[in-house]
C-alpha cells in the first residue's frame, strides 16, 4: 500500500529553546459557491460535526414555525446554536424556554455536566449543588429539539434516538446545508447522546459560507445575526468563540466543536472556514484559528494585540514560570 502523505504541522508547542510536540491537521476555505478557496491537507478529510452543527440544528425551529409559536427571539435561536458555558444567564435562558414549553430540567436527555466556566462551577460546588442538565453545554440545543417536539406534536420522550422524528429532521437539516443527501452523512453518537454527523471537511466550510452570506430575512440569515448580537450566547466569558465575535462585532460568526474542530463565518468576505487538529488536542485550536483569521485578513494591529494571549499562550511550569509556548507554524497558502 502507498504511504499516506502526513497532515501538515499547524501548531508546535516549545519547552526552553526546541519544540517539544506537534499539532498536525487540516483547514478548508470555501465560498457559498463551493469553490475551495484555501486548504491545509486533505479537505475531503471526514470531520464529525460535535458542536459544529447547532447553528444548522436551529434552523427547523424557524421553518417549521415553532420560533413564532413560543415566541422565541434572537436571544433563544442564539442559545440554540450555542455551546453553553454553564453560566447564569445560560442557565435562566434555558430555564425560561423550558417553562414556555411546559416542561423541566427534567426532561433534558443530555446529562449533567459541570459549567464549563470555572466561577461557576466553583459557586456551584461551594453552594453544596451537584451539576444538572441545565448546567450541560449542549443545554440549549436539547430545549430547541424539545420545542420541536411541543410543535411539531412528536413525543418528547425519546427525543435522542436517531429514529426519531426530530433527529431525523435534524440530519436532513445538516445534509442540505452542506449540499449532500442524508444518505451522504454518516452518523454518530454525540457526548450528549443525540445523533450527530460526519462531513467531509469541504462540505462543512461549505455550509458556514452558506451561513455567512444568506439573504437577509432567511432562516439562515436569523440564526446568524442572532449570534453575532448575542455573542455571549454562543460560548461564554473567556472563550475564544465570543472573545472573538466581540472584537470583530458584525464581522464573523465563530463556532467551536469538540475534539480540536473550530469554524467560521465570514460575513464580508462570503466565506466558510474548518479547522481540525488531527489529534483533537483543544490546546492547539486557538493558535491556529486566529492564525488563519489573520492571513484571511480579518485581523487589524489592535486586534493583534487584543488576542495576543490566545495566539501564543505561554507554557508554564507549577511555579507559575513561562518556559515555552504555543505558536502556529502554518502558510495558508
Amino acid at each position: 500500500m502507498p504511504e499516506m502523505e502526513s497532515s501538515p504541522v499547524l501548531v508546535e508547542v516549545t519547552r526552553g529553546p526546541l519544540v517539544e510536540s506537534r499539532h498536525r491537521g487540516q483547514l478548508a476555505v470555501v465560498d457559498a459557491r463551493g469553490r475551495l478557496t484555501r486548504a491545509l491537507g486533505d479537505p475531503e478529510v471526514m470531520l464529525c460535526l460535535r458542536s459544529l452543527a447547532k447553528p444548522f440544528q436551529a434552523l427547523p425551529v424557524l421553518t417549521t414555525g415553532a420560533a413564532q409559536a413560543f415566541g422565541f427571539g434572537p436571544e433563544e435561536l442564539a442559545l440554540f446554536s450555542g455551546s453553553l458555558s454553564g453560566q447564569e444567564f445560560h442557565v435562566a435562558l434555558v430555564s425560561r424556554v423550558l417553562a414556555r414549553l411546559g416542561l423541566s430540567s427534567a426532561d433534558l436527555q443530555c446529562g449533567a455536566m459541570a459549567p464549563l466556566h470555572r466561577p461557576s462551577a466553583q459557586a456551584l460546588a461551594q453552594a453544596g449543588e451537584k451539576p444538572g442538565p441545565l448546567h450541560h453545554t449542549c443545554a440549549g440545543k436539547h430545549a430547541m429539539m424539545l420545542a420541536l417536539c411541543r410543535h411539531n406534536g412528536w413525543p418528547t420522550a425519546g427525543y435522542y434516538e436517531a429514529e426519531h422524528p426530530v433527529q431525523r429532521l435534524m440530519h436532513r437539516t445538516v445534509a442540505q446545508a452542506a449540499g449532500l443527501s442524508p444518505e451522504e452523512v454518516p452518523l454518530a453518537v454525540d457526548g450528549c447522546g443525540v445523533p450527530t454527523f460526519y462531513l467531509p471537511l469541504k462540505h462543512a466550510a461549505l455550509a458556514f459560507a452558506r451561513l455567512s452570506t444568506a439573504p437577509p430575512g432567511s432562516p439562515e440569515a436569523l440564526i446568524r445575526e442572532a449570534a453575532l448580537a448575542h455573542p455571549r450566547l454562543i460560548a461564554g466569558e473567556g472563550r475564544l468563540e465570543t472573545i472573538l465575535m466581540e472584537q470583530l462585532p458584525g464581522r464573523v460568526l465563530a463556532k467551536t466543536g469538540a475534539e480540536g474542530s473550530f469554524a467560521l463565518a465570514l460575513v464580508r468576505e462570503g466565506l466558510g472556514v474548518v479547522l481540525k487538529i488531527e489529534d483533537g488536542a483543544a490546546r492547539a485550536l486557538n493558535p491556529a484559528i486566529l492564525e488563519a483569521a489573520d492571513q484571511l485578513g480579518l485581523l487589524g494591529e489592535a486586534d493583534r494585540q487584543a488576542l495576543a494571549a490566545y495566539r501564543m499562550p505561554v507554557v508554564r511550569d507549577h511555579l507559575k514560570r513561562e518556559v515555552g509556548r504555543l505558536q502556529p507554524v502554518f502558510p495558508l497558502a
